[in-house]
């Protein structure tokens, strides 16, 4: 009996793959429910990237436009930066010849909520553009302001639902978490290493709250 059922459980599975294949779903290996971007720091690191980092106060925002932070650039062939982190963070997929998300499934880290649109997501800069002005990038080229808003290589995109991007803003962790516990200390050390990677600063009060985050972190 157990034998007849590994059979059958054998056969489903390959006429769900072929459904799966037929469908499109997916053009590459799908992400888990649990994706999350490349690059995030074990607890002992982002300690030692947390203490390094220089405080001090924050900059003026004058002069600050999003504008001097050019993004979504093209990445591959007719994909923009926000359609590669559409894919990467992504259950499942579908695209069309443009790059165009046509269906999918989402799940936003944030609130552990889950999406069926492309359109219901937003790519959240983990430091927002507007913190990192305050933080050291009035100072820098627009060539290194177009790499730190289209950076795939670290932690800093992250595909969320639009209304948690739009809560958030672009608070700091002292003003701002995730609504959902077990995604804050991520979070922490998403915007720990961000920063350090960067060499941006940050305020007393933004790493008091850091320093607690981490310091809950049980990896």
């Amino acid at each position: 009996m157990i034998r007849s059922l590994s059979v059958v459980s054998r056969k489903w599975s390959a006429v769900l793959a072929a459904v799966v294949l037929a469908g499109g779903i997916a053009l590459g290996a799908a992400p888990s429910a649990a994706a999350l971007p490349p690059g995030i720091p074990s607890k002992a690191q982002a300690q030692s990237e947390l203490n390094s980092l220089t405080v001090r106060s924050e900059e003026s925002m004058t002069g600050y436009s999003r504008s001097l932070f050019p993004h979504w650039i093209t990445i591959s062939g007719t994909c923009n930066t926000r359609e590669t982190v559409l894919k990467r963070d992504a259950d499942s997929y579908t695209v069309d010849a443009n790059c165009n998300l046509t269906s999918g499934k989402w799940y936003s880290y944030y609130e552990g909520v889950t999406r069926s649109s492309a359109s219901q997501m937003s790519i959240d800069h983990v430091v927002a553009l507007a913190e990192a002005w305050r933080s050291g990038a009035r100072q820098w080229t627009t060539d290194r302001r177009k790499a730190f808003a289209n950076d795939l290589s670290g932690p800093q995109l992250i595909a969320v639902t639009t209304e948690i991007n739009s809560s958030k803003g672009d608070r700091d962790p002292a003003s701002w978490v995730p609504p959902r516990s077990g995604a804050r200390c991520t979070y922490a050390k998403m915007w720990i290493h961000s920063k350090y990677k960067w060499g941006l600063h940050l305020q007393s009060s933004e790493k008091s709250a850091l320093q607690g985050l981490v310091g809950a972190c049980s990896y």
